[in-house]
């Protein structure tokens, strides 16, 4: 097949217009292909951080609606191999006009000293930190949301309640990079008590949990959970990577859904592969019976055809490639605000070499058949072939 590979390439080059089409439709739909392809990878296999791999986050075990006893901090802080544990409420709330994207952000309500224990990889200065500890009503952003609503230290950030009934007027006197955190804003959780009725002062969202190794990290989640197993509520605990992944499954059951997507488009792809392959053998059936009168065997017409299939494909590939490495970038930037897995969502070398396996796989299952009758057919009927 290498052998002719020049000859591939001069015949891709006669219908230049239907072969540019091919690459470009071919390009488009591996570009989807593969930012669909970094997303699977990046949710279900992706590697954790050093700080991720250290947290575990307590929740209700029926859902992340119902709030769980601000009592059990302290009897999680006693299980062996907790470092910290801290109060981690989502208080949702809207931004100015929640109409606009761009004021959706993630705003948590932590306890200042212990959350700076558990975010092992927050980086600030030491001023912005002590003021994030002494002013109740400090908050702190991440750099990213900083520069996208241009906050600077000292403004004054106003949350209007939905999911709690009160209102929040905050300062920012912080602002914080950390690579597992992008969006977000977090405050002090003693200024939400304080503001809300009596009854719902001792009740938390969530409880995120530092662990002293990451492998104590299961043998921690069973025993915290085995702890209020017949309290009321019981507890579930994970890892901050399976928790920030039930986010997603409110959506329904992303795996499927990511699974059907890529199965429809590489069914596409082929299709599209397929019908160029066929128009094209069909052109060149005469010339076929010429190659076998010059001496050319079966096979080697074979891999000639299916050679041409191939480097339509993998050119397809490449420059869908291309385009799915920087749309998986800003993908990655929009739906980090609900999923920090997917913050620093790019084309990894599995990635783009599974994407490129597709690519030639493609070529080659769609070119076998018109390849095979071509190949197959006698000089005679070759030559006589009008088209």
């Amino acid at each position: 097949m290498f052998r002719y590979f020049s000859l591939a390439v001069k015949n891709i080059s006669r219908n230049k217009r239907r072969s540019t089409l091919t690459i470009l439709s071919m390009a488009v739909s591996l570009c989807l292909l593969g930012v669909l392809i970094a997303m699977y990878h990046a949710l279900y296999f992706g590697e954790e951080t050093p700080g991720q791999a250290l947290r575990l986050i307590t929740r209700h075990k029926v859902s992340l609606g119902q709030a769980i006893p601000y009592a059990y901090e302290d009897k999680i802080r006693r299980v062996p191999g907790v470092r910290e544990v801290s109060a981690w409420n989502w208080f949702g709330g809207t931004y100015k006009d929640n109409r606009e994207a761009k004021n959706f952000f993630a705003r948590l309500g932590v306890e200042p000293k212990q959350f700076f224990t558990i975010r092992t990889q927050l980086i600030m200065p030491d001023d912005q930190r002590r003021a994030f500890v002494t002013d109740k009503t400090g908050c702190i952003i991440s750099s990213d949301l900083a520069k996208k609503l241009n906050f600077k230290i000292g403004d004054r950030i106003t949350l209007l309640g939905d999911i709690y009934p009160v209102n929040l007027e905050l300062k920012v006197v912080g602002i914080f990079d950390d690579p597992d955190v992008s969006d977000t804003l977090f405050f002090n959780a003693d200024y939400l008590r304080d503001a809300l009725p009596l009854a719902r002062r001792n009740l938390n969202s969530t409880i995120a949990i530092l662990a002293d190794s990451p492998d104590n990290v299961p043998r921690i989640a069973r025993a915290i959970d085995d702890m209020f197993a017949e309290a009321s509520p019981p507890t579930k605990t994970e890892s901050e990577a399976q928790f920030a992944l039930s986010f997603v499954s409110f959506i329904g059951n992303i795996k499927l859904f990511l699974i059907s997507i890529c199965a429809a488009v590489t069914f596409t792809i082929l299709l599209v592969s397929g019908n160029t392959m066929a128009m094209a053998v069909r052109e060149r059936i005469r010339e076929v019976g010429v190659l076998k009168t010059l001496g050319f065997t079966t096979e080697k017409i074979l891999g000639i055809i299916v050679g041409e299939a191939i480097t339509i494909a993998f050119v397809g590939g490449i420059v869908g490639l291309v385009f799915a490495a920087l749309l998986s970038v800003a993908v990655g930037k929009i739906a980090a605000t609900v999923v920090p897995q997917l913050h620093n969502l790019s084309m990894t070398p599995i990635t783009a070499g599974i994407a490129m396996g597709v690519a030639v796989a493609v070529g080659l299952i769609s070119s076998l058949l018109p390849a095979w009758n071509a190949a197959r057919t006698n000089i005679l009927d070759s030559l006589r072939y009008a088209g």
